[in-house]
């Protein structure tokens, strides 16, 4: 018997059985987690007779009511909302960054805040404020990362205006694009 602990030993694979002190350690353990337990319970029991324990005291804590703005500011913050409700000031604040004059003929349509992309799109009512936009660009989005926080619009995608509506009539061929087919 003795050459088979010999081996289990020189082995390393088995844990040495814990032994009265060790047991006893154990024990106690166990023994002050359920007290603890046991205790909460009891407590909870307490505090239900009582009215549920959410009393207001003299002091402030987090139960008593908040102001508006700091409640929200706090959601804002907890679920990670903090860019797209920046982004979303600033199409609100659209003339007042942009200027009046480009705001009229250029609108915010989406903001894409995947962390790869990050584009505002704009579209403008014609070509020649959709060109002005693209040369003004560059400016705009440092503009925006000096407000927002820097990297938060890397792009800003210019859109023209909307073309005529396709519509289908009775000269038109089943499965015609329309004056698309002509061009290519």
């Amino acid at each position: 018997m003795s050459g088979r602990g010999a081996g289990a030993d020189q082995g390393g694979s088995k844990a040495p059985e814990p032994s009265g002190v060790d047991l006893a350690r154990v024990a106690l353990r166990a023994a002050k987690e359920q007290a603890r337990a046991r205790g909460a319970a009891a407590q909870q029991r307490k505090q239900a007779r009582r009215g549920g324990g959410l009393r207001s005291g003299a002091r402030a804590d987090g139960r008593d009511p908040q102001p508006l703005g700091s409640a929200i500011t706090r959601l804002i913050t907890e679920r990670g909302w903090e860019t797209p409700a920046a982004v979303g000031g600033v199409m609100g604040r659209w003339p007042q960054i942009v200027g009046e004059d480009l705001a009229k003929h250029c609108v915010p349509l989406r903001y894409d805040e995947d962390p790869d992309q990050r584009v505002l799109t704009v579209q403008c009512d014609s070509t020649a404020w959709a060109t002005q936009l693209r040369l003004l660009a560059p400016q705009l989005v440092a503009r925006l990362n000096a407000d927002l926080g820097h990297g938060t619009v890397r792009l800003i995608k210019v859109l023209g205006p909307g073309g005529p509506q396709r519509r289908f009539g009775p000269l038109r061929a089943p499965g015609s694009t329309g004056p698309g087919d002509t061009y290519g």
